[in-house]
């Protein structure tokens, strides 16, 4: 079964310790996967929700939470979550 992108966000910062990503996909569940920090070093997490709003509201309190400048990435800056 495919996984379907629906959207990511980031919060705009580079730096290795700072940096939070998001992502929101679909397969037959809605999957939201968070990482704080780099590629190479950040922690990941993940969450399945059977509704996408369900999923969205989760994504509305991790953005909210860091504060930042959140923005949406779509097109080719919407890259797939880690494995």
């Amino acid at each position: 079964m495919t996984r379907e992108l629906v959207g990511r966000w980031w919060n705009g910062v580079w730096g290795r310790l700072t940096r939070r990503d998001v992502w929101l996909a679909r397969e037959v569940r809605w999957h939201v996967t968070a990482r704080a920090g780099d590629s190479e070093t950040g922690k990941v997490l993940r969450w399945e929700f059977d509704t996408e709003d369900e999923a969205r509201t989760l994504i509305r309190r991790l953005v909210q939470a860091d504060g930042g400048r959140w923005r949406e990435q779509t097109g080719d800056a919407a890259t797939q979550p880690p494995g």
